[in-house]
């Protein structure tokens, strides 16, 4: 019996061999395509993961970036991370949106520039203001909902300065979840444009 769990630790060892050469073959990939991928929603882990990613692949050279982003959203100051590093980081970034782009990850998205701000056709956009949850004391609720309201005046001032949309518009817009497709979206000025193949991006 013996000699049986040896051969099974052995085959087992040869496929966890096989996985990492597998995934480490597909980091280098990634790597060196610049493509970087954020799924799911944003939390301090993703935030960190892609932040470091922007980083190496700045440090490595100047040529554009690929950020692929289908999020519906999630921890606001996580967003904030990611949107400041695309800008922080001195190789243009291409933001693709895929899927959904809402809440959290439309700040994320307005990062770009414009010309830099694609879309693939069935990607759906939303931006509303940012979720409560205060509990607590009621002298902390006061200081939470100050906060939020903040948050929310600063999201969409980026929102304005990006769409080109004036402030109490975009407060108005943002009172709701305000869903749209990608072609609103491009109307919106959220998007610059629709995407359906890897070669429209160039």
């Amino acid at each position: 019996m013996s000699g049986f769990h040896a051969d099974g630790d052995a085959k087992n060892s040869d496929k966890a061999d096989k996985s990492d050469k597998s995934g480490s073959l597909a980091e280098q990939l990634a790597f060196r395509s610049r493509f970087v991928l954020v799924f799911g929603e944003i939390d301090d882990k993703v935030a960190r993961a892609t932040c470091e990613r922007l980083i190496l692949l700045s440090q490595d050279s100047d040529a554009p970036i690929m950020l692929l982003l289908s999020s519906p959203g999630g921890h606001v100051e996580s967003g904030d991370a990611i949107h400041d590093m695309i800008r922080f980081v001195r190789a243009p970034v291409t933001v693709i949106g895929s899927g959904w782009v809402a809440s959290a990850g439309t700040h994320i998205f307005l990062a770009a520039p414009r010309e830099r701000r694609v879309c693939l056709p069935n990607t759906r956009f939303m931006i509303h203001q940012p979720a409560g949850g205060a509990g607590g004391r009621a002298s902390d609720i006061a200081i939470q909902a100050k906060e939020i309201i903040k948050v929310r005046e600063r999201i969409a001032r980026v929102i304005s300065r990006e769409t080109g949309h004036p402030l109490p518009k975009v407060l108005a817009d943002m009172e709701r979840d305000y869903w749209m497709s990608a072609e609103e979206a491009v109307a919106y000025g959220i998007a610059g444009r629709i995407v359906e193949r890897q070669k429209d991006l160039a």
